[in-house]
This record gives C-alpha cells, structure tokens and sequence, in this order.
C-alpha cells in the first residue's frame, strides 16, 4: 500500500480569480484535471498514489468548480492552467484529464506546448467537436430547461448523472450506487456554490479538433465502451490526429467516469505510460 504522502494546499491568482490547487511528491510533474461539474476530489484514488511512485502531482479545481471562483466573464481554462503553473514554478508537465480536464489539457498542449511534456486522456472532450449523439443531445436539453426549475440543483444533476455517469448503455439502477451518489453530491455542491456563474461568461477555447496535428507530445487515450458515440469518436479523433505518439485503449464494463469505475485498469495504464515516458527521459 502507498504511503500517504504530505500535501500543500494553495490558491493560485488567475485572471478575475483564483484557483484552489493541492501539491504532494516531488519528481516529474503530474497535474490532475477534473471533469465538468466535478472538483478535485475525483483524483483521490490518484493523488497520494501518484506522489508515493516518485512524481510531483498537482490536482486543482477549474474555474467554476469546487473552491476555485465562479465565472464572472469570459474565461479560458487553459491560460488558467498556464497561470497555475507559473505560479508553481512549474516548465512542463504530464497533463491526466478525463472529460472536460482532457479537453482542457488537449487546448493547452496546443496553446502552450511547451508546457506538456506527456498527455494521459480519459473519456475526452475535444473543442471544436459539437456534441451529436441523440442520448446526450436529448438530455442536455433537458439539463438546459431544468435551470428553470424552480425546486433546486437536483434535476439540473440528475440529467448530469444520466449522461456522464450512467451513460446511454446503461440504466441508472445498474450503475454502483457508491459512485453515482458520489459524484450526485459533488456535482449539487458545484452547482449550488457556482449557479451564480452559469452563463455569467464563455470558455475560450482553442479550437482542437482541427489542429490535433500541432501536438507531438506522446499521449495515452483511454475510452470506456459504455460511453457516448460523441466521446468514443473523440478518442478515436484524437488517436489519429495526434502527431506524437498515442497509445488508444477501450477500457470495457465502464461508461464515463473511467479512475473511479475501473481504478485498477486506469492506475495500470497510467502507471505504465508514465514509467515509459520517464525511461525515454533518462535515455535521452
């Protein structure tokens, strides 16, 4: 078993804002990128696992998320990264998102390539590629007109939960229930803390769907086989387009949230990929 590695807790000035990060390890950097709706907690079966092997691991809370601040304008998630980073003293580092931190990191490798060294993308977003599967275009519909409910966050969530949990294979009753009222709980604290900012601004992003060719970094990309149509078809975008190298696995029995449904697979190939990328360094 890994031993629990000491951490640092911080806020790190963006523009119009701040981000709350948390540090532990030392090594090769490693920043932990959640996805939408979520926070940094998603990463604790990762964080302290990360820093026992020998890396420095960063995890932080996007802006709108968590204890970072709500979107007052526009915003884009990956000059708030490169903030982030330079206010850790940080020059280049592997990048690990799922979802919404994988199309964050994806943005960044391309407005800031010298910043990502390695890119590790579970269930990835891409800018640039709309959303076209009719299971997630029906309930962000749905989610869309539940901003009007008047009863709370809950319906606003539950459409959350359908999608990015449950996924369009499986009904809600055979999804574990640990974990969908793991991230149910995450996603109303978001939606509660941060409703303020729901359309307050627009997240500027770079457009990667067609400039994946500008990124040479090596890149792991993994899928689960329960997902969308729109979030296999950007793995399989990305494991095409990607100049640098990419290794593309399908994760099965597993929709969305890949570290939390599949930990063992996902800290395997994690591990694995990262071990690589470390042997090429040292030989270099």
């Amino acid at each position: 078993m890994t031993q629990a590695q000491p951490t640092s807790l911080g806020h790190a000035p963006v523009p119009g804002g701040e981000l709350r990060y948390e540090t532990a390890g030392s090594g090769p950097a490693v920043v932990l990128l959640h996805g939408g709706m979520l926070d940094m907690g998603m990463w604790d079966e990762q964080f302290s696992w990360l820093a026992g092997l020998g890396h420095r691991v960063i995890r932080y809370d996007a802006r709108g998320h968590g204890g970072s601040s709500s979107v007052t304008g526009d915003y884009a998630h990956q000059e708030d990264l490169a903030a982030l980073l330079a206010h850790l003293d940080i020059t280049d580092a592997t990048l690990v998102g799922l979802s919404l931190g994988a199309r964050t990191a994806l943005d960044t490798a391309i407005a800031h390539p010298q910043l990502v060294s390695a890119l590790v993308l579970a269930a990835p977003g891409v800018s640039g590629r709309p959303f076209t599967d009719p299971f997630v275009r029906h309930h962000l519909a749905l989610q869309l007109a539940a901003l009007e409910d008047t009863s709370g966050a809950a319906p606003f969530v539950e459409h959350f939960l359908r999608m990015w949990v449950d996924g369009p294979h499986r009904d809600p009753a055979r999804t574990p229930p640990a974990l969908r009222e793991r991230l149910r709980a995450s996603a109303e604290h978001n939606v509660t803390r941060h409703a303020r900012g729901l359309g307050a601004g627009r997240a500027q992003e770079v457009g990667a769907a067609d400039r994946l060719g500008q990124i040479r970094v090596p890149t792991l990309v993994l899928h689960g086989d329960l997902d969308s149509t729109d979030i296999v078809g950007n793995a399989e975008h990305i494991a095409r387009g990607v100049s640098g190298g990419v290794r593309h696995v399908c994760v099965t029995g597993v929709a969305h949230m890949i570290n939390l449904e599949a930990p063992d697979r996902f800290n395997r190939e994690l591990r694995d990929f990262l071990a690589t990328q470390q042997a090429d360094t040292t030989a270099d």
